[in-house]
Parts: C-alpha cells; sequence; structure tokens
C-alpha cells in the first residue's frame, strides 16, 4: 500500500497546487513535499509530504510557520507538537483501481454527475458546497480539473465533487451532498472518471460511501495546524 499511499499524497498534492496558483500563491514541489511560502486558502495546507521521513525543521522552513498554518503529514510520521502544532483530523488515503465503466444503479443512472462548465454555474455550485469564493473560475480552464454536479429532476443541486487527472490517476475531492448522503455521489464518480484509477481521502462517517464504491484504504495520514 506503500505506493498507493506515495501516488495518493502527489495528486492530492497537485490539487492543493492548482487551488493556490488559482488564489496567486505558487508552490513548489521536491522530492520531500509541496509546499507554499504563504498562507494558503482555507481548507489548503501550506505543506503536503510527499515521502515518509521528511524532516520536520526542513519542512517548516519551506512555508511561515506562524498561526494558522497546517501541514498535510501525508505518511502520519510527523510529530511537529514541539513546535506548536496539533493534530487537527485523521483520516485515510483510499484508493479504487482503473476498471471499464461499470454500470450504475438505475437510480444513479437517472442522476448522473455532470460537469459545471461555466462561471456562473461554478459559482452556484461552490454556494451549495460551502466554498464560495475558494472556487476561482480558473480551475474550469485546467484540463486537469473537472467540477461535478448532481441536479434533481427539478433542477436543484444535490450535491458533488471534484476530479483532477494526474498522470495516470484522477483524485477526487471536495464530495458533498446536501441531504449529507454522499452515497449517491460516490457511486456515480467511477463512470463521471471514464474508469480511470482513482485516489482521495475520506475520515470518520465519510469514508463509508467511499470504501462502498469500491475503494479500499491505503494508509493513514495527518493534518497539522498550529492556533
Amino acid at each position: 500500500m506503500s505506493g498507493e499511499r506515495a501516488a495518493a499524497a502527489r495528486n492530492n498534492a497537485e490539487w492543493c497546487d492548482l487551488v493556490c496558483a488559482c488564489h496567486g500563491l505558487p508552490g513548489a514541489f521536491d522530492a520531500d513535499a509541496w509546499s507554499v511560502p504563504l498562507r494558503s486558502p482555507p481548507w489548503y495546507p501550506d505543506a503536503v509530504t510527499l515521502r515518509p521521513g521528511v524532516p520536520a525543521d526542513a519542512l517548516l522552513a519551506r512555508i511561515d510557520p506562524g498561526p494558522g498554518a497546517s501541514v498535510k503529514d501525508s505518511f502520519a510520521d510527523l510529530d511537529l507538537r514541539p513546535y506548536g502544532f496539533q493534530v487537527l483530523f485523521t483520516a485515510d488515503w483510499i484508493h479504487r483501481p482503473a476498471a471499464d465503466r461499470a454500470a450504475a444503479p438505475a437510480a444513479e443512472v437517472a442522476r448522473p454527475l455532470t460537469p459545471v462548465r461555466t462561471p456562473d454555474g461554478l459559482a452556484a455550485w461552490a454556494a451549495v458546497h460551502g466554498g464560495g469564493e475558494l472556487f476561482r473560475p480558473a480551475l474550469l480552464a485546467d484540463p486537469r480539473v473537472t467540477v461535478l454536479a448532481r441536479y434533481a429532476a427539478d433542477g436543484a443541486l444535490t450535491g458533488g465533487a471534484v476530479l483532477n487527472r494526474g498522470g495516470p490517476l484522477t483524485g477526487v475531492s471536495n464530495v458533498f451532498a446536501v441531504d449529507g448522503d454522499a452515497t449517491p455521489i460516490w457511486a456515480g464518480i467511477p463512470a463521471a472518471a471514464a474508469g480511470a484509477a482513482l485516489v482521495g481521502y475520506e475520515s470518520g462517517a465519510d469514508l463509508a460511501p467511499a470504501l462502498r464504491a469500491g475503494f479500499t484504504t491505503a494508509g493513514p495520514l495527518r493534518v497539522w495546524v498550529r492556533d
């Protein structure tokens, strides 16, 4: 599972880099980590480790380590408590191998996930998601990114997700459902991703619908934050 975890971490770092770039915050990659030198947007880390055993001092030197700083500890092997950080949450990396487009249940075929293609559509999606200004229109112009929405028969937005392609993998993030049940969203993601190998991470009750959709866990991660 170590290879799957490293691949998932890399894909997630690429997504964080895309989001930061849309906010005018260029990031940097090397063998150890991805990082951004100025404070990242809300909900996004200032650094993501890409291998086990990254030295904490060297990692924190890449970012603004003051209050509000956050680090995605992709291999759950850092101890940032001596630097004033605490664990915000723990989660599991998840992986689903590439497969032919599986036939979804009939109920899901009737309400498939569809791409959001316009800035107005993205603004409406982001308002329901709760991210608001976090999601910039530049994301729609990037061929690696697909913002997905699910609509009810009356046209109301009922949920969605984001896909980001990097090499042979497609990352899944920002999965949400208005009624709190993300099972239909996860069920529709493999078909929306055209059968690509999928990676992401989830925690707590949010993990169960991903596992029902054919994902397996690939190892733990932690997110650290400094108050």
